[in-house]
C-alpha cells in the first residue's frame, strides 16, 4: 500500500466529481439553514418557537442514525468500495425528501402541520441526508492519504459546496416569486432544485475512485470488521478527532443561526429581504476565488494555522456589518472580509478530520472512516439543530412576528443577536479550541510508521 499514492492522472476532474458531492448535499442544507425556518414562518404558518424545539429533538434522533450510518460504511463491501454506493443508492430519496420538507399542506390544522414537520424533517435530515452525507464525508480519507491532496480535495468540496450555496441562496427567493410567491411554489422551487442534486450526486459517483486501505489490511486489502465497541472506544482516545468534532459542532451552530437569520437580517435591519442575495452572492462568491489561493498557505502554514486566520477574519467581519451600519459599501467590505474567511476555514475543516483518521489508526490500531465522520456528522448536526432551535426560541421569545411589516425593538435585537454576536462568540471559542491542535506536525511521522506497519502486516 502506498500511502501518499497520488489521484489519478484526471487529478482535476476526480476533484472536481468529488466537490459536486457536497454541491449536492449543500442544495437541501443551505435551504434548511438559510429558507426552512422563513418558509415555515411566513409561508406555512408555523410557530418559530415549536419548530426550533421539534429541530433540536429531532438532534437525538440524527446522531443515533449517524451512528448506525457510520458502522454500515465500515461494513459495506462492493466493487464500488464503501462509501461510493451509498451515492447511486439514495440521490433520488434525497431530492423526494427536500420537495415533501417544502410542502406543508395549507389546509391542515396547526397540530396537524406540526406533526407533518416534524416527519418530513426527520425523513429528511435523519435518515436520508445522513445516509448520502456520511458516506460522502468519508470519500476523502478513502481516496488519499497525502495531507496535500486531503487539502486540494477539501479545497473542491468547499468551492462546490459553495457554490450550492450560492445558487440556492441567488436562485431560491426568485423562483418561489416566478412559480406564484405563495406556499406551493415552494414545492416547485424544490422539485428543481431536486434534480440538480441529483446530477451532482451522480457525477461525484462516477467520477471518484476509493484507494486508501487500513495498514492492517492483508495483501489482498482484506480486514476484519472493528467491533463497534472497540471502534467507539477508540474515537475517545482520539484527542484531536474530539477537538474537531466540538470546532465542527460550534462552527455548524454558527451556519445554522447565522444563515438561518440571514433573511431576517436583509428584511427587518436593512429593510430588503432581497438583499440577502447580496449579502451571500459577494459572501459566497469571495469565498470560491479565495479557496483557490488557500492551497499554497496551507502547504506553508499549515491547516490549523490557516483555519484560525479564517475564524479571525470572520468576525472582523461580522464586526464590520454590526457596527458600519447598512450602507451599501459596508454590506460588500462585510461580505469581502466574511467570504475570506470562510474561504480558510471551508479550505481545510474536513481535511483535518481525516487526518485524525490516520491519527485514530496509529493511536489505536483501528481504522473506521466511517464510524469517524459519522460520529463528527453526529457533532456538528447537534450544532446545527441547537443553532436553529435557539434561533427559533430568541426570535420567538422576543416578539418577531412572521410577516409583520414593523418589529418591535426587542425583536430587532433578536435578530442582530442571532446574526451577530452569538456567531462572533463562536468564532472566540473555535479558536482556543486549535490552540491545542498540534497534528499538523506530527502527521509525517504518523504516516511513515502506518507504512512501516503496512509492510510488516503484508510480510
Amino acid at each position: 500500500m502506498d500511502q501518499k499514492e497520488k489521484l489519478t492522472t484526471q487529478k482535476v476532474i476526480e476533484r472536481f466529481s468529488y466537490g459536486c458531492g457536497d454541491f449536492g448535499c449543500n442544495i437541501i442544507y443551505t435551504a434548511m439553514s438559510a429558507f426552512l425556518m422563513f418558509y415555515y414562518s411566513d409561508y406555512a404558518g408555523v410557530s418559530t418557537l415549536a419548530v426550533g424545539t421539534i429541530m433540536l429533538i429531532s438532534r437525538v434522533f440524527d446522531g443515533i442514525s449517524d451512528i448506525i450510518m457510520g458502522i454500515i460504511v465500515d461494513r459495506t463491501k462492493s466493487r464500488f468500495g464503501k462509501a461510493r454506493p451509498w451515492l447511486l443508492r439514495m440521490c433520488i430519496p434525497f431530492a423526494i425528501a427536500g420537495i415533501l420538507l417544502f410542502s406543508v399542506p395549507s389546509g391542515m390544522s396547526d397540530t396537524a402541520k406540526l406533526v407533518y414537520v416534524f416527519i418530513t424533517y426527520n425523513l429528511t435530515s435523519t435518515v436520508v441526508y445522513t445516509a448520502i452525507n456520511v458516506p460522502y464525508s468519508a470519500l476523502n480519507a478513502l481516496m488519499t492519504q497525502d495531507p496535500y491532496e486531503r487539502s486540494v480535495l477539501s479545497i473542491f468540496r468547499n468551492v462546490l459546496a459553495t457554490c450550492g450555496t450560492l445558487i440556492i441562496n441567488l436562485v431560491t427567493l426568485p423562483l418561489v416569486k416566478f412559480f406564484g410567491n405563495d406556499a406551493a411554489a415552494w414545492t416547485k422551487t424544490f422539485f428543481v432544485l431536486g434534480l440538480l442534486a441529483v446530477a451532482a450526486f451522480l457525477i461525484n459517483f462516477f467520477g471518484v475512485k476509493e484507494r486508501v486501505k487500513p495498514a492492517s489490511a492483508d495483501a489482498e486489502g482484506k480486514t476484519e470488521d472493528v467491533p463497534v465497541g472497540k471502534g467507539i472506544i477508540a474515537l475517545f482516545k482520539n484527542k484531536y478527532w474530539i477537538m474537531m468534532t466540538c470546532v465542527l459542532a460550534l462552527f455548524f451552530l454558527y451556519y445554522a443561526i447565522n444563515g438561518g437569520t440571514t433573511v431576517y437580517y436583509a428584511k427587518t435591519i436593512l429593510g430588503d429581504e432581497n438583499l440577502v442575495g447580496t449579502i451571500n452572492g459577494i459572501y459566497n462568491a469571495i469565498q470560491i476565488i479565495g479557496m483557490f489561493l488557500i492551497a499554497r498557505l496551507v502547504k506553508q502554514y499549515g491547516k490549523r494555522n490557516v483555519f484560525s486566520l479564517g475564524l479571525i477574519l470572520a468576525a472582523v467581519g461580522m464586526l464590520i456589518l454590526e457596527l458600519g451600519g447598512g450602507s451599501m459599501p459596508v454590506i460588500v467590505i462585510s461580505s469581502l472580509v466574511r467570504g475570506v474567511g470562510n474561504a480558510c476555514s471551508g479550505a481545510t475543516m474536513w481535511a483535518m478530520v481525516s487526518d485524525t483518521i490516520d491519527y485514530g489508526e496509529w493511536k489505536t490500531g483501528y481504522r473506521t472512516e466511517g464510524l469517524v465522520n459519522s460520529a463528527c456528522s453526529f457533532g456538528y448536526k447537534i450544532g446545527n439543530g441547537v443553532g436553529t432551535a435557539l434561533m427559533g426560541a430568541i426570535l420567538e421569545l422576543c416578539g418577531y412576528v412572521g410577516g409583520a411589516a414593523v418589529q418591535t425593538e426587542s425583536a430587532i435585537l433578536s435578530v442582530h443577536l442571532c446574526f451577530a454576536w452569538i456567531p462572533i462568540g463562536i468564532f472566540v471559542a473555535c479558536f482556543l479550541i486549535l490552540r491545542f491542535y498540534r497534528l499538523d506536525n506530527e502527521f509525517d511521522g504518523i504516516i511513515t510508521d502506518l507504512q512501516r506497519r503496512a509492510a510488516g502486516q503484508k510480510n
